[in-house]
């Protein structure tokens, strides 16, 4: 099950700025986290079976990202 905090990280990795430094600064202004935990989190979510139910295409799209094209920054 995904917690409230899980939930608001996908939402934000959907609509995240592309450019690096207004998705940092949104990442801070908005889920009030650093960057870098803002990246750990995401990247264990898509790992999680949980995220894949809840946000299939989302989910599957980061994955390629992550894992095919080694995008630095999600």
């Amino acid at each position: 099950m995904l917690s409230d905090t899980d939930l608001a990280v996908l939402r934000f990795a959907a609509r995240a700025p592309r450019s690096v430094g207004a998705r940092e600064d949104a990442v801070r202004s908005e889920l009030g986290m650093q960057p870098i935990r803002y990246y750990q989190h995401l990247n264990r979510l898509l790992d999680s079976p949980d995220a894949l139910a809840a946000e299939p295409q989302l989910v599957r799209r980061l994955q390629r990202l992550r894992d095919g094209q080694g995008h630095p920054n999600l």
